[in-house]
């Protein structure tokens, strides 16, 4: 197996435990590297995949930094492209508790990957010896150029028959790249061109709305109620809209608070028309993992995204219930992990699995 994944990398920068960022600049903040789809590619590489992240950033000392966490980590930097032009994107990040939910702030304009149009990558290079590409909905929302790129890699992957996955990841502080049109409009419209070269849809409860329109009937995501069963036809419905998908991933999260989290997901399988639920209880019914006193949830859905596509390429892992069991489970355990990766192992995952979940001492 080797996939490979494309996208941003940014500098992140967070404040200490539950701080504000009012609290702390000036003064220290913590400095890590973080983005949907390199965040991928540590997952895979974590659980003993071959993993390459594939991005453009400026010639400087950062990117040296990153490259050298990539190596630390286990992905392939090989095809990090060095460019002359641009900046490295940053973003900072507030840590939610309680009823007060996490902030995001973006800084990446004008970023590398932002200006750089799709004949400056080297796509065969790219996708040379691998099986699986993944891209998420934040890359083409950064800029017309990298809508572009987006565009080019999945069907360039698709042409060297590469099976392409992407999670929808809506994200309304972007997609303002084109003037006048409303961000959902101009994710609908985008991501719509890409589905005809996609093969594993991943999505969040809400995702499938606001980058497809297509929502989920008796659910109110800000209420934190979810209607597990509604997403099943949405999964369908994807599925009819854009028939080159086969498989259809979407994580469940009912948030009681911004530190009390319900976490599950569904995966349709269209080959076999069967919907399946993780975790389950007594009688295979669904009992998502309750998650408390939650560390970092962000780079949960990436956890998941990275969980899934080394399931589903691992033998013993690979059989469609099994491998959501994995990736929910995973993703279950980035909420104890404060920074963009998931810093566990396939044993700790499997363990989780099997119903290990007290968080004894492994002495």
């Amino acid at each position: 197996m080797r996939v490979v994944t494309f996208g941003e990398v940014m500098l992140r920068l967070c404040p200490e435990e539950f701080l504000r960022l009012t609290q702390v600049i000036p003064g220290r903040v913590e400095a890590t590297f973080g983005g949907g789809e390199v965040n991928v590619a540590v997952s895979i590489a974590q659980f003993g995949g071959d993993a390459g992240f594939l991005t453009v950033l400026p010639d400087n000392a950062l990117t040296d930094c990153f490259a050298q966490e990539l190596r630390k980590l286990n992905v392939d930097a090989g095809l990090v492209r060095r460019s002359k032009r641009g900046r490295f994107g940053v973003y900072f990040i507030e840590t939610g508790a309680n009823q007060r939910g996490g902030t995001v702030t973006y800084d990446r304009d004008g970023s590398s990957i932002a200006i750089t149009p799709p004949s400056e990558y080297d796509w065969p290079k790219a996708f040379a010896g691998a099986n699986w590409f993944h891209i998420t909905g934040i890359t083409p929302a950064i800029s017309e150029p990298a809508a572009g790129a987006a565009l080019a890699a999945v069907q360039g992957a698709k042409s060297h028959g590469l099976t392409v996955s992407c999670d929808l990841n809506f994200r309304k502080k972007l997609w303002r790249w084109r003037s006048g049109t409303p961000p959902v409009d101009l994710a609908r419209e985008t991501m719509g061109r890409l589905m005809s070269s996609v093969d594993v849809v991943i999505a969040n409860e809400e995702d499938a709305d606001l980058a497809l329109g297509i929502r989920a009937a008796g659910t109110d995501v800000d209420a934190g109620h979810l209607d597990v069963t509604a997403y099943g036809d949405v999964a369908r419905t994807i599925v009819e809209r854009h028939p080159a998908v086969k498989l259809v991933a979407i994580t469940l999260r009912e948030s009681v608070s911004a530190s009390h989290n319900n976490w599950g997901a569904l995966l349709y399988d269209a080959v076999a028309n069967k919907v399946h639920l993780a975790p389950t209880g007594d009688g295979g019914k669904y009992a998502p993992y309750e998650m408390r006193n939650i560390v970092d949830r962000v780079g949960a859905g990436d956890s998941f995204a990275g969980g899934l596509i080394f399931a589903l390429n691992t033998p013993d892992l690979s059989e469609p219930a099994t491998a959501l069991k994995f990736a929910v489970a995973a993703s279950c355990l980035k909420h104890s992990i404060k920074g963009d990766f998931n810093c566990v192992s396939r044993a700790e995952v499997e363990s989780l699995m099997k119903g290990s979940g007290a968080g004894r001492v492994q002495r």
